[in-house]
């Protein structure tokens, strides 16, 4: 399972200022903030079942570009940021480690358990986009709107996933910042085949009835975050950093004999601890 809209990242896509006075650092100025946190996930994309996992995440800004790893996911943004109230255009590569399905022990569904393990995919791709600073609270907040591609190079699914998602981030304090975002996929036939599709040979393994699954709209998804600092503010410092999304499996992705045994509703959690410098 992907962590894409994992809590540390998201938390920190503005940068740092109060609510209604002028930041305490430059924000064009280079800076890192890197964490580590503890992530609640579907076992597989579908399951009713969760694990634990450890959760990297890290942003930073070198000479204006900014880059992102959040868990599986890293995106990097070839275009300056501008200083102050103004709009912000975004475009760079995108690249994400899917291990959906690449191991059968980290599966507790019996039947999905007896399914062929898929690969580990590499989706490596590009998004554009355009946001907007000092929107509806402050100077300080933050609206974007990114459309984003990608292909598996790894012959695992061999195909393309599209996800257009919003974001809103405010700061409500020097040490306080709150998030939300709106998200969906569309994939291609490979993505389902790969994933939701159930061959004659599995079904007689497992039970499962012989499933075939297309492409088009795989699901939504809504989410939220928060950081607090728990040191200095959110120019520097220790900072608490968690967030919690709820995606909805639609189409065949939701009729699929893995996602029946399963669950179309799915949750990630993610509470952890960042410091920035």
């Amino acid at each position: 399972m992907s962590l894409g809209l994992a809590a540390p990242c998201l938390a920190q896509e503005t940068a740092p200022a109060p609510v209604d006075t002028p930041p305490t650092s430059d924000p064009r100025a280079d800076f890192a903030i890197v964490g580590i946190g503890v992530g609640v996930l579907p076992d597989y994309e579908g399951s009713g079942d969760y694990s634990v996992s450890p959760v990297p995440a890290a942003i930073g800004q070198l000479s204006g570009y900014r880059f992102v790893l959040a868990g599986n996911r890293i995106s990097v943004d070839l275009i300056k940021d501008g200083y102050g109230p103004t709009w912000d255009i975004q475009a760079g590569p995108i690249g994400v480690v899917n291990f959906n399905r690449s191991s059968r022990g980290s599966i507790d569904n019996p039947q999905v358990a007896l399914l062929d393990e898929r690969g580990t995919a590499i989706e490596l791709g590009g998004y554009v986009g355009i946001g907007k600073t000092g929107v509806i609270t402050s100077d300080y907040d933050r609206l974007s709107a990114t459309i984003s591609y990608r292909y598996d190079v790894a012959g695992v699914h061999e195909s393309g996933i599209l996800t257009p998602t919003i974001t809103y981030t405010t700061p409500l304090s020097t040490k306080a910042l709150v998030g939300l975002f709106a998200s969906a996929e569309f994939v291609e036939r490979g993505y389902g085949r790969t994933y939701f599709s159930v061959t004659p040979a599995e079904s007689a393994r497992s039970g499962l009835p012989i499933y075939t699954a297309g492409g088009g709209f795989k699901n939504w998804a809504l989410g939220a975050v928060a950081t607090r600092s728990l040191t200095g503010d959110l120019t520097g410092g220790l900072q608490l950093v968690g967030g919690v999304v709820y995606r909805r499996l639609s189409g065949d992705f939701a009729d699929s004999p893995v996602t029946q045994v399963g669950s179309p509703n799915q949750w990630i959690g993610a509470v952890g601890l960042a410091y920035s410098f």
